[in-house]
């Protein structure tokens, strides 16, 4: 035995076909207050997180700013969007005007899904932009053509993973997402390992000189046909200065060529 609870019929038997009708329309005008009040309460919610801020810069919010709106923008009215729809999906369903178990099944089982896996798909690209950035900005003083492909791979794999999630709530098999996950693993690696060698070896290099230390800063050393003070050692490069002028060594070259500590 099933029971189930059909509002919209309970209304109908209670009032009038006027009634009906004027409750339909109370209906409506609640819905556009309560879509206004969720679009205007998001984008403060928004602002006072800090969104705008995290997402200055990126391309996502370049785009919209392009189109006359922001990403704040964009989120707040998709969710007002979505209280709109309900609303009118409610409306209709109360006046009959469509078919409404099978037009309010579809709609409570779609829509939602939708809407999340438009969230999804937002937030990565938000997030895969941001992430580009934070990447760039650490690979900048990387004097090496492949350092320009990493903050790409780091972008596009959280695109992709936003994508794979949205598939997923839209209802696409979870085996067909695992083996386009899988497919896509194996071919970033493949890539990566062609593409990124030399930064791939470069840091192993600076792993090593981190851990054993031949020189840290403040020392005079010699690598190769340069000389000068150490400034900085992190994991791809060394920094040394002489006679005013800054060189960025990759850690590889140095770990190739060898080094000479000169002791004061």
């Amino acid at each position: 035995m099933q029971f189930g609870f059909d509002w919209a019929t309970i209304i109908r038997q209670v009032f009038s076909p006027q009634g009906t009708f004027v409750f339909s329309l109370v209906v409506l005008a609640f819905g556009i207050v309560l879509g206004y009040l969720v679009w205007r309460s998001s984008r403060r919610f928004m602002r006072e997180l800090g969104v705008p801020e995290a997402v200055e810069g990126t391309p996502f919010e370049r785009t919209a700013r392009g189109l006359g709106t922001s990403t704040v923008g964009i989120v707040s009215n998709l969710a007002a969007l979505f209280i709109y729809i309900t609303t009118v999906t409610a409306v209709l369903n109360i006046a009959q005007l469509t078919d409404p178990e099978l037009y309010w099944a579809r709609f409570t089982s779609f829509l939602p899904d939708l809407f999340i896996a438009l969230f999804a798909v937002i937030i990565g690209l938000i997030a895969g932009d941001k992430a580009k950035l934070i990447v760039s900005e650490r690979l900048r003083s990387v004097k090496m053509p492949e350092a320009t492909v990493l903050p790409e791979v780091v972008k596009y794999s959280i695109f992709y993973l936003a994508v794979l999630i949205a598939l997923g709530q839209l209802g696409v098999e979870t085996l067909a997402l695992l083996i386009l996950l899988g497919a896509y693993a194996f071919g970033l690696v493949f890539v990566c390992g062609l593409a990124l060698k030399d930064i791939l070896q470069a840091g192993a290099a600076g792993l090593y000189l981190l851990l054993t230390e031949p020189y840290s800063i403040g020392d005079e050393i010699v690598i190769g046909d340069q000389s000068g003070i150490v400034q900085e050692v992190d994991i791809l490069v060394t920094r040394i200065e002489s006679d005013g002028e800054e060189y960025i060594i990759p850690n590889k070259r140095v770990f190739n060529t060898g080094i000479v500590r000169i002791r004061s």
